[in-house]
């Protein structure tokens, strides 16, 4: 009796790549994986399409494209299930002041930013709220703006893409489609704000 096709089999450089993800703490990009492994960036992108299809059938994990990268991490579906188990872990999220996120918005949309370019559109002073902002690795120096006293510039860092589950800057929403969700849920608000700037 002919059998059904089996499910597709794990290869060695699907293995790899899964081995590397499940170790590493943040996103990876594929020429990372690449240049480790020496493979064509090819065959890597093949394979992790492979992984992530294996992945998207009932595992407990999927591939997630994060910050320019691949990384793996819990099934959606199973969200709930893993914030129980966690328990306390979850408190420990960075918990971010409503001036503090609206600084990080500023960097977000406007980079490479100034300190006074921050203070002009806020119309509020920003030194505490940047050094917050530094201090959880959301934002970092990316050098002086050439103009009168050669003030630091400001832009987001991977780390920010990856709280937010964004891929890149350019899948931040626009402006428009913020004010469409605040209009649907005007009432809603971030689980951010704990008083700390």
């Amino acid at each position: 009796m002919k059998q059904d096709n089996p499910a597709p089999k794990y290869d060695m450089l699907m293995r790899q790549i899964e081995a590397l993800l499940f170790i590493s703490p943040q996103p990876v990009s594929e020429s990372e994986l690449s240049n480790t492994l020496g493979q064509s960036a090819s065959s890597v992108s093949r394979a992790i399409a492979r992984l992530k299809a294996i992945c998207d059938e009932g595992r407990g994990v999927t591939i997630l494209k994060l910050a320019g990268g691949v990384q793996m991490a819990t099934a959606p579906d199973l969200e709930g299930t893993v914030a129980e188990f966690q328990g306390s872990m979850i408190s420990q999220r960075v918990r971010l002041s409503k001036a503090a996120l609206e600084t990080l918005s500023v960097v977000a949309y406007n980079q490479p930013v100034t300190r006074s370019e921050m203070e002009e559109i806020r119309t509020v002073r920003c030194d505490r709220v940047i050094d917050t902002l530094l201090k959880h690795g959301l934002v970092r120096v990316a050098g002086r703006k050439k103009s009168v006293g050669n003030p630091l510039l400001y832009r987001t860092t991977d780390r920010f893409l990856e709280l937010f589950g964004l891929d890149s800057i350019a899948s931040l929403p626009t402006l428009e489609e913020l004010q469409e969700t605040f209009v649907k849920n005007p009432g809603g608000s971030a689980e951010w704000g704990d008083g700390d700037e």
